[in-house]
């Protein structure tokens, strides 16, 4: 028996091949279920119990040992095949590559950004890991105001110090120490809130806010841009109205409403038969948060806004499901092949 095994072994190493199918043919001869290799192992009971150890160790190092062989041979095609055109099949079809598309989000974070390009407005972005002066106290947020507490807000447990973002108002706040009036700027970004996971919230979504710093900006300044955006974005005959409201950093401050895109207005279910869906808040930046920059607020004004990226991308494309965004299922995102 050890003879036999020895022999075979000898017998698999000085294999050679010169195709696929002789390696798989090969293969098939000493490795399949009726090949020689199973052979010995179904003899294997008929051996004495005192060399049953010693034959059970050589059997293994032969099975082992083959299927290395026959993985190096293949090998050898594969190394072939891939440096070596002519070995390949050159009349093959080639792979059918799907066309790829940007994500929903992306086309409309990339829409509104285009849209405040044309009146000024540049871009700029800031860290998402953020300190409580950035993202809180500068911007007028008390001690005691409810986004600072754990249910509201992701804090670092090792320096509560730190948080994830909340809104990409801290962009503002750095933009405002670092950079001197006029400014005119818009930020997008991710931004992260303890919330339940639900059709209409998610503990990540992504927002774009705007800040316009200049002497003499008023009310009506920033009514007249949100009119424009509302109108590029959603369409010519899209009318808009704004509340009052409150944030900690403007005052006044304001929700602003657009007419329902599906019902034109005359009320709907989706805007609750109002004929209005709300999608952002704004309001003239309060004088402490210039402050807090080191702007002077008795020689500037200005004006800020936030909304949030996949309420704007739910209107524009009526989507009811806040979830399909970050669920990645490509029956969704083909829907948006060749939107932008």
């Amino acid at each position: 028996m050890i003879d036999r095994i020895n022999l075979l072994k000898a017998e698999i190493d000085s294999l050679r091949a010169i195709s696929r199918e002789e390696v798989e043919q090969l293969r098939l001869k000493y490795l399949s279920k009726k090949g020689l290799v199973s052979a010995l192992f179904d003899d294997f009971k008929s051996v004495p119990a005192e060399l049953k150890r010693e034959v059970g160790a050589l059997l293994n190092e032969l099975k082992h040992a083959s299927h290395e062989k026959f993985e190096s041979l293949k090998s050898d095609f594969d190394t072939k095949e891939t440096s070596d055109p002519a070995g390949q099949d050159l009349t093959r079809p080639a792979v059918n590559a799907l066309p790829g598309a940007r994500h929903p989000l992306s086309i409309v974070r990339n829409q509104i950004i285009d849209i405040f390009a044309r009146i000024g407005f540049t871009v700029a972005e800031g860290p998402e890991i953020e300190d409580d002066w950035h993202n809180f106290s500068a911007l007028n947020f008390t001690p005691d105001h409810p986004a600072r507490d754990m249910q509201d807000t992701f804090f670092i447990a090792s320096n509560p110090d730190i948080l994830l973002r909340t809104h990409t108002s801290s962009v503002q706040i750095r933009t405002m120490e670092s950079t001197k009036p006029p400014i005119r700027m818009i930020f997008p970004g991710r931004v992260f809130r303890n919330e339940a996971i639900s059709a209409r919230a998610h503990c990540i979504f992504h927002q774009v806010e705007g800040l316009y710093i200049d002497k003499h900006v008023s009310f009506t300044d920033l009514k007249q841009t949100l009119m424009y955006f509302a109108k590029e974005m959603f369409g010519e005959n899209t009318e808009i109205r704004l509340r009052p409201s409150y944030f900690p950093f403007t005052e006044p401050s304001g929700e602003m409403d657009v007419s329902c895109l599906i019902c034109g207005g005359v009320g709907c279910n989706i805007c609750k038969h109002t004929g209005w869906v709300e999608i952002l808040g704004c309001g003239m930046v309060d004088p402490n948060a210039l402050e807090n920059c080191g702007i002077d607020s008795t020689v500037y004004t200005g004006f800020a806004f936030g909304m949030g990226i996949e309420r704007i991308t739910m209107l524009k494309y009526q989507i009811k499901d806040l979830r399909l965004f970050f669920e990645n299922d490509v029956r969704f995102l083909q829907q948006f092949t060749g939107a932008f």
